[in-house]
């Protein structure tokens, strides 16, 4: 099988470009949605790094649709039914981004990122070394890292633009950001949405350590899970028969990347650095290895 071809960026001529994120285009297309494309773009520590990955943007979208179809009993998402054919009639185009876009709903996204951790480790490690605590919410003492905690906890964080750092909020804090219906909807839905995945991939040899959810409204106020869904980028993936408590485990996601990228003396602002080819293919081998053992794609 042929390697993928890497798409840095895509580029649409009959749909109006409305952002470049770390990783998505979006286009308009119309007044009830947008065309979304997964490119392989690279971020960490919030830099878009000058070297794609191959094959990633099909990676993140077959795991995002295989989520997306798997927890609609638990909350609708943005895919629409629009066919891509007819977002982009022209096959030459459409071939860059075939199995990287999807046509979604137009939709108000939240302002807050919803994260469900269920194991010790990144930030929230770092913050229990500090203060025993993560966003505020007490935690046993002497929990070692990657431990599991007793329970998934819901640390979410404010939204940054592109080359700024999310922040960490306290649960109390989304309240006046969201109101206190909708905090508490997205609160408890993202605790159900990451046990029941976590459960389903253990099974398949993947501890899912945390993940983050993004969710938006439609103009009544009905919330759907937008974005991605529990993908190498937006989670923690590690493998399970390799996991040990009081070591960083190994990963499937861009743990990988972000550890060659601490070994550097890079101080995580723009513009990021090369990455070597070795990196750049282990990475691309990872990311396909986990969609491989979740959905058998």
């Amino acid at each position: 099988m042929n390697a993928p071809t890497a798409l840095f960026e895509s580029s649409l001529s009959n749909l109006t470009l409305r952002a470049r994120g770390k990783v998505r285009d979006i286009y308009d297309v119309d007044d009830e949605h947008l065309l979304i494309v997964t490119t392989d773009r690279m971020s960490a520590f919030d830099v878009v790094l000058p070297d794609p990955i191959p094959g990633k943007g099909l990676v993140l979208t077959a795991v995002s649709n295989f989520w997306f179809a798997k927890m609609q009993a638990i909350i609708p998402n943005h895919l629409a039914t629009l066919p891509l054919k007819e977002v982009v009639p022209d096959a030459k185009e459409r071939a860059q981004i075939e199995g990287r876009a999807i046509v979604v709903k137009k939709l108000t996204p939240l302002p807050v990122e919803a994260i469900v951790r269920g194991y010790l480790i990144g930030s929230g490690w770092a913050d229990y070394q500090k203060t025993g605590r993560i966003c505020g919410i007490e935690l046993p003492q002497n929990l070692q890292q990657a431990q599991q905690l007793p329970e998934a906890i819901f640390t979410p964080s404010t939204k940054a633009a592109v080359g700024d750092h999310d922040e960490n909020i306290a649960f109390a804090e989304t309240l006046p950001l969201l109101g206190e219906t909708i905090a508490t909807q997205v609160r408890d839905i993202s605790l159900r949405l990451y046990t029941q995945a976590a459960e389903y991939a253990k099974a398949r040899g993947i501890i899912i350590a945390d993940t983050k959810f993004e969710f938006g409204l439609d103009k009544q106020g009905k919330l759907y899970l937008i974005d991605e869904a529990l993908t190498p980028d937006s989670s923690r993936f590690w493998p399970a028969d390799q996991y040990q408590v009081g070591i960083s485990p190994p990963s499937f996601d861009k743990q990988f990347i972000r550890d060659y990228l601490e070994t550097l003396d890079w101080d995580k602002t723009a513009p990021g650095p090369t990455l070597p080819d070795d990196i750049v293919r282990i990475s691309s081998a990872k990311y396909h290895e986990a969609m491989h053992k979740l959905t058998g794609l």
